[in-house]
Order: C-alpha cells, then structure tokens, then sequence
C-alpha cells in the first residue's frame, strides 16, 4: 500500500523509499505488486519481479477500504503490507503494517480533532484486523501493547535506517560550495525535521537563546515548516528577537543535510516525544554531536551516544547545550559513539527482518 509515497518529506518517507529501494533491488525470492494513488507514480521500480498498479480514489478512506480491496480481488496477493498504517478492514488475506510511534496516545493533546478521531475509532480496527504489526523501535512495541492490547506474538520491533549519504565524508569543496549556497554561518548548532507539537520547538529555541548569541553561534533550521498545530512556534525566533542568529534553509536533500551535519556543532533534538528520531542517526553517522530527549524513543535510539536532557526543562536543554560546546572532550567522544551506534541501523537489516514479519504472517494465515 503506497498511498502515501509522495507525502510530505520525513521519517515514514524516508522509510518507505529506503526499504523498498533495498526491497526491490533483493527480491529473495518474492515479487512485488505496488500500489499507487498518484498515476505518476507507475514506473518507479522497474524489475521483472515488480508490478506496479495505479489506483485511483477520491479520498484516503475510500482508497484505502473500496477502491484498494477491489484491486487487490482483481490482482491478488499473498500477503498485504503498508509501510505506514491503515489497513482495508475486509478480506481474508494475512496483512502487516508498521507503526511508526503513537504519540496520539502518549499526548493526544497534539493531535488534531479529526486525527484524534482516527486515533480513537479506527486505528484499534486496524490493529485487531493484523496478523502482525511492525514497530520501528521498542518503545513503539510497548505502546502497541498497552494501548491497542496487542498480543506480544504479534508485535515485532524492526529498527528502520538511514540513506548510505549520511556515512561517508564529505570533502571540504562539497561543504564550502553548500555552506555559500545557503549562506550558512561559520558556527552554528542545527534543527533538522518539521515543527509540530512533539517536537517541542518552543522551548528548543529558548534554550538556544540563552546560549549560542553569546557564543556566537547560529541556530540553522532544515525544514521547519509548520505540519500541524504550530504555526504559533514557529514565530518564537522573532519574539525572542533572535534576528540573524536564525537561519531558515528549509527542505533540503540527503546529500546537503549530510554536509549540515558535518559542518554543525550538534543536532538539537530536545523532543516531547520521538518514537525513533531519524535525524538522531542521520547527524550521529555524519560524525555530528546530538543533544536529545532522556525519554521514549530518542532515549533508546541514541543510547550513550548523546547528551540527554529533560524535553519539558528549558534550563536542562540549556545545561546539555552548555555542557556539549563547552567540552571539546566530549564532542569528540560522542563522535566516536555515536557513528558505531549509527553502524547497527541498515536497510539490509531492516528489509531482512521484515521479510521474516511478512513470511511469518503467510504461514500462520
């Protein structure tokens, strides 16, 4: 099911491409049959063992419970996946999907009314009509389990990845030519992702404030557009009257974020919640230094290879930031650390193990 495979830039994007990529280019065995909406989409993947099929609807409901099962009655498969969830509730045929973290429980108070709808009423149906769902980390199985009643047999942790630009090093023309294309700073810290609720930008900026002005050092945001509920966050710069010291580069590709990562101070990722944290890993496997929640997780993903403070205290975020431009010791350590951390999570590793989730649901049908 790949309704969403154009959808906004971030993780579950990130993950789709990346798994599919790996998917279709090491087929073990299988073949393929994708599922668009978007009819331009058809051709993405060419491979003998890859169908691909265009399905329109008018809507993300009808899609996903008329139109689809329809084509799925004309077509067949042996085993329905999408990489994000939802799932038709009808027909007989095994189905996996990935739970990509339930913030919409932890804080329902982040999520939009008509989300909240969907959280309440039709995400448990989802659950019940799996023969396994897929949890992108632990504290993600957890959360299945205790909100939705999951039983464990059905809940499997499989880590998602990172794209192969963020592992290797670039040389010092790359990031001059992208440091003068995007006017960035000669030292600044970086925020990479979308704004909204859980990513507790507000208090992000304020800690920022109150160190790097003095230390000279600029704060670069990559993204920073308003998803949902944040419109309000976004101006805190301004109330604060950070003027110059903020630098808005907005979206950018795989391979100018690696070059922000290597040329940052550290990745501010003070998160309410975070079920994985994608640029946790992206920054660690660019050698950059991550400040990052003590919670949930960011807390699991980043382990000891970053300094953790408490997302809700604006003086522990500012003490973890103080505390990482102060020690030079420490950088290098978390350096270290951090890109041998950042080695565990592979497309290999993941694809192999969702093979196993996937295989595993056809046999037990």
């Amino acid at each position: 099911m790949l309704r969403h495979y154009d959808q906004h830039g971030g993780g579950v994007r990130v993950y789709t491409r990346g798994l599919l990529d790996y998917l279709t280019k090491h087929p073990a065995g299988h073949e393929y049959v994708l599922f668009y909406r978007n009819r331009s989409l058809v051709g993405t993947y060419s491979a003998p063992h890859v169908s691909e099929v265009y399905v329109p609807g008018k809507s993300v409901f009808t899609w996903d419970q008329i139109a689809l099962p329809r084509s799925l009655r004309r077509h067949g498969v042996d085993v329905l996946f999408n990489p994000k969830y939802s799932l038709p509730l009808t027909g007989h045929y095994p189905a996996v999907w990935v739970c990509h973290g339930l913030d919409w429980y932890v804080m329902p108070w982040a999520s939009r009314f008509v989300d909240r709808l969907s959280h309440r009423f039709l995400i448990p149906r989802y659950a019940a009509r799996a023969s396994a769902v897929i949890a992108v980390s632990e504290v993600t199985r957890q959360h299945l389990l205790q909100f939705l009643g999951l039983p464990e047999e059905r809940v499997h942790t499989v880590y998602t990845a990172i794209e192969d630009v963020f592992r290797g090093h670039l040389d010092e023309a790359t990031l001059a030519d992208v440091r003068r294309a995007y006017n960035l700073p000669e030292r600044f810290v970086l925020y990479a992702g979308a704004v909204y609720p859980p990513k507790n930008f507000t208090r992000m900026v304020q800690a920022y404030a109150r160190v790097g002005p003095a230390r000279g050092i600029s704060l670069v945001i990559a993204g920073g557009q308003n998803r949902f509920l944040s419109e309000y966050e976004l101006g805190e710069p301004a109330r604060l009257k950070l003027g110059d010291w903020v630098h808005w580069a907005g979206w950018v590709d795989g391979k100018t974020l690696a070059a922000f990562y290597q040329m940052a101070q550290a990745l501010l990722m003070p998160s309410l919640f975070e079920s994985f944290g994608l640029p946790i890993v992206e920054a660690m496997a660019s050698g950059c230094p991550v400040l990052t929640s003590n919670c949930f997780g960011a807390k699991e993903i980043a382990a000891d290879a970053a300094v953790l403070v408490e997302p809700g205290s604006v003086d522990s975020i500012t003490e973890g930031l103080e505390r990482l431009l102060n020690d030079a010791v420490l950088r290098s350590q978390l350096r270290e650390r951090g890109q041998a951390r950042a080695s565990l999570f592979t497309w290999e590793r993941c694809a192999k193990q969702t093979l196993q989730v996937l295989e595993g649901a056809k046999l037990s049908a």
